[in-house]
């Protein structure tokens, strides 16, 4: 069975509802032969990056910048992951109160060093989330779990 890692830093309303909605699409009925592992950044191990198959990353934008917590698990995985996990499918979403450039400038940074391949668009939230920003999470979700089906 694959696996499919969600690293979050949820620590908001606006950020819960997109990771919320991100779960849903993940888990949907029509997902099969994919297991979902929940972790908080400051929770998530490079054990368990080692044992998934693909990820789902969410993050808010603070200070220009995705969260300290995902920095934190982007610092505590990279060197142990960097060479077992090249080539694996990921995603992620970010929630910012007005912009989110550099989180986003970030995460593809940083992603593109682990050489993991962003399987689905990402998802970018400004203000408060609206149907179409949770319906979007809905659908990353989705995507990157379905692309993990044997």
């Amino acid at each position: 069975m694959a696996t499919l890692l969600i690293v979050h830093h949820t620590p908001s309303p606006n950020c819960q509802a997109l990771f919320e909605a991100v779960v849903a699409g993940a888990t949907t009925e029509d997902i099969e032969g994919v297991r979902v592992v929940r972790r908080a950044a400051l929770a998530a191990t490079a054990s368990d990056v080692l044992a998934a198959d693909g990820y789902l990353l969410g993050t808010p934008a603070n200070l220009g910048y995705m969260s300290g917590a995902l920095k934190h698990f982007f610092d505590q995985v990279y060197y142990p992951c960097l060479d077992t996990t090249k080539g694996r499918p990921f995603g992620y979403y970010v929630h910012g109160g007005n912009d989110v450039t550099g989180a986003v400038r970030g995460i593809e940074t940083i992603t593109t060093g682990l050489g993991w391949r962003r399987t689905a668009d990402a998802v970018t939230v400004t203000g408060e989330p609206g149907k179409a920003d949770t319906e979007a999470c809905w659908e990353l979700g989705a995507t990157v779990a379905a692309g993990l089906m044997d």
